[in-house]
């Protein structure tokens, strides 16, 4: 995990929930910073820098391909 990098800042942690699913069925490594922070102490993990996607920079195109997928074609709409 100590190569990995940011691919994607989030501040509330169901916008992550889906994409986990996505990059585990894509096989893809990641790790999601701040995650446990953000699910009891939103505020705290916002002054951390939010909840960090983490990938291994190989996995960065696809990864990036999976966010901008996701990003433009989900027809979920939180409310």
């Amino acid at each position: 995990m100590e190569h990995f990098v940011t691919a994607a800042v989030f501040t509330y942690p169901h916008e992550i929930a889906i994409l986990k699913h996505l990059l585990q069925d894509a096989g893809i490594p990641f790790y999601f910073q701040n995650e446990t922070m953000a699910a009891f102490a939103p505020l705290y993990a916002n002054a951390l820098g939010g909840i960090r996607l983490l990938v291994h920079p190989n996995d960065l195109p696809t990864v990036k391909d999976i966010l901008d997928s996701f990003k433009y074609n989900n027809h979920l709409k939180i409310v």
